[in-house]
């Protein structure tokens, strides 16, 4: 991989107080950074987000970000890029008495500091990410009416433009699609894909391979980028499986490109005990997968785990009880020894989000177990390790239960019964 985009919202100074130079201290790192880049032979973009609270028509505002890409040029920097997505899409009055609309206002601001940019850091290339940055918003009229369409107008031909797909997170990316795109915003648009973004659920991380994706959006691209989970530790599998995307030529089997990367993964997964087989280790990342599916061997455990529990414990076959215990208990045991790792980053990258997934494991094993023994569906049961308030507990969690979301996207209340048990549970 060869480019790295810098535009981290944590850093107050890319967003929330754009206006600011940096300190001497912030400076130097960001220079050593730089530096680094380029020994590795790295292009380093710094992106500025402006679009917060911009005064588009106001000329002390312009300075404003051009003192900050004067900054970033003496540090060594000569690739940007100007972001505006995550924005309220409006503008104030006295921007809108200027510019016809706010794609032009963005537009007029990139391409002047690009042309400024261009003279003091020649060979320097210039990124933008719309306002709609996907199909579905730009099919809303994020940005207004034509919004896309106008920063395809108006936006120097030099300057490449973001895109995420059909969705912020979009489960796959056809080449019609991009050309598609592409036509509306005259030039091949640099994709800037989240699939492997874990920053809007801090219960998930997504360690599948790079997938979803027609080998022949290839050349309907200008380039990839991949925005992947918050925590370095959990990376390897993302970025390895997107570079090899990203470089190669032909067919793409990305569960065979994920097996592969698994393999070269497991190294990281030494213990100071027990160690970690490799078919735990791709039993354990199918249960972090991708947002939109799990991987196979997970999918057979929930699976197994759904069809006991759909049926009359009565009718389990003892076959189906073993092949579902024997699968999570496995994963229960490797969740277990992860608390043996010895590299330490990776473990508090994995520790809270395995920790639950332990726990509902155990519930699992447990209530099936006891409902194996009675052979017939009876009362509920009761675990002295899963209480209420302590398990699945928290104002989020009950704000979570309050509505329930059904496959096509939609929300209902959920119904809520007030019942009591005809007898005592029993316990797990």
């Amino acid at each position: 991989m060869n480019t790295y985009l810098y535009a981290p919202k944590d850093d107050l100074k890319h967003r929330a107080i754009w206006r600011e130079l940096y300190s001497a201290q912030e400076a130097g790192a960001l220079r050593r950074l730089i530096e680094d880049a380029r020994q590795r032979g790295i292009r380093f973009f710094y992106a500025l987000a402006p679009g917060l609270d911009a005064g588009y028509g106001e000329p002390a505002e312009f300075d404003r970000l051009l003192a900050r890409i004067d900054q970033m040029i003496g540090l060594g920097c000569r690739d940007f890029a100007l972001l505006f997505d995550d924005i309220p899409d409006r503008m104030r009055p006295e921007d809108r008495a200027r510019f016809p609309s706010f794609a032009e206002a963005q537009c007029d601001w990139a391409n002047r500091a690009w042309a400024w940019t261009r003279a003091r850091a020649p060979g320097g290339c210039w990124l933008f990410c719309p306002t709609a940055y996907c199909g579905r918003m730009a099919d809303g009229g994020v940005g207004g009416a034509g919004y896309l369409d106008r920063v395809g107008q108006a936006l120097a031909g030099e300057i490449e433009l973001l895109w995420t797909g059909p969705e912020i997170i979009s489960r796959e990316i056809s080449a019609g699609h991009l050309r598609e795109v592409a036509a509306r915003l005259r030039r091949k648009p640099l994709l800037w894909d989240n699939l492997h973004a874990n920053d809007y659920d801090g219960r998930r991380f997504f360690c599948g391979p790079y997938a979803g994706r027609a080998p022949e959006i290839r050349g309907a691209v200008s380039g990839i980028l991949t925005n992947p989970n918050t925590e370095l530790a959990l990376n390897y599998v993302p970025l390895r499986t997107c570079a090899e995307f990203a470089w190669g030529g032909g067919e793409w089997d990305a569960r065979d490109a994920y097996l592969r990367a698994m393999r070269g993964w497991l190294s990281r997964f030494a213990t100071v005990s027990q160690p970690i087989a490799f078919e735990d280790l791709v039993l354990l990342g199918d249960a972090y997968y991708l947002p939109h599916e799990d991987g196979p061997e997970a999918q057979a455990l929930f699976e197994s785990a759904q069809a006991l529990l759909g049926a009359d414990p009565s009718s389990w076959e003892q076959g189906a009880i073993e092949a579902f215990q024997e699968r999570a208990a496995r994963l229960r045991d490797v969740c277990a020894r992860l608390a043996g790792l010895e590299d330490r980053s990776l473990f508090w990258a994995l520790s809270r989000r395995v920790w639950e997934l332990r726990e509902e494991l155990d519930l699992l094993l447990g209530y099936i177990r006891l409902q194996s023994d009675r052979g017939a569906a009876g009362a509920p049961a009761r675990s002295d390790f899963h209480l209420p308030g302590t398990y699945r507990g928290g104002f989020v969690a009950r704000l979570q239960r309050l509505l329930e979301q059904h496959p096509d996207g939609t929300f209902t209340a959920r119904e809520t019964h007030a019942s009591a048990a005809a007898e005592s549970p029993h316990g797990i």
